[in-house]
């Protein structure tokens, strides 16, 4: 675990820059998670939008390894001056025991959601309903990253604390791993949300898996960004 989480996220977020093919996308990625407009982020360094545009675009050659550490530094400056509550969203994943990798979100809300309110959020269907229809937070895993890199105890781990939340999955074909690996977790989450597929795509046990444990089950083709994005307006 990083001892400072900001020099962790730091380091995540240049090498991601530098070892992009294409780093103008990765830069406008990380600029808009942490909802920075291209204004705001050049005023911080100091320069006109129109060049952090240019870098965005490709117009520009690819920034070099100072130019990536005052780009990320001035994002996290903002985000200081803001409350850092990305730098803390980074530091709760990895005090979770987590890779920022395997772990792509995780948030508390301020209250209970309603769980057909988030589902609209996140332009869902809902293929199965649960017991519970609020919940109280987010944990969104790349599943591929989970399965390689997760032990055993790490999937127990990380399902058991997901209680009372969303537990979404990302990189999944059918839903049929992430699934069946949520029959050894307990508790529970509240609901399943499965991204990147149409009911049609579910695997045809998963509803019924769903019923039995009580757990909502929904799918949703949004976008991945898109998605993470419409989840954090309810931290």
């Amino acid at each position: 675990m990083d001892a400072d989480p900001r020099a962790g996220l730091a380091e995540r977020i240049a090498g991601e820059i530098t070892l992009s093919d294409d780093p103008g996308a990765t830069l406008r990625k990380w600029r808009t998670d942490f909802d920075v407009s291209q204004t705001a982020l050049a005023d911080e360094l100091g320069v006109s939008s129109s060049v952090v545009s240019d870098y965005e675009s490709g117009r520009r050659e690819s920034p070099g390894i100072a130019l990536v550490s005052r780009l990320v530094n001035a994002l996290l400056d903002i985000d200081e001056r803001r409350s850092g509550e990305h730098i803390r969203q980074y530091a709760r994943v990895l005090s979770a025991g987590f890779d920022s990798d395997v772990v792509l979100d995780l948030r508390e809300y301020p209250a209970s959601v309603a769980l057909d309110t988030l589902y609209d959020t996140v332009e869902a269907t809902e293929i199965v309903s649960g017991d519970r229809d609020h919940i109280t937070g987010h944990t969104v895993i790349d599943s591929i990253n989970a399965i390689t890199r997760l032990s055993g105890d790490g999937f127990y781990r990380l399902y058991g604390q997901s209680t009372s939340r969303v537990l979404g999955f990302t990189n999944v074909s059918r839903g049929e791993s992430p699934l069946v690996a949520l029959r050894v977790a307990n508790p529970t989450p509240s609901a399943v949300l499965l991204h990147g597929l149409s009911p049609d795509d579910l695997w045809e046990h998963a509803p019924e898996l769903a019923q039995r444990d009580g757990f909502s089950l929904a799918v949703t083709e949004m976008d991945l960004e898109e998605m993470l994005a419409a989840l954090r307006e309810h931290a």
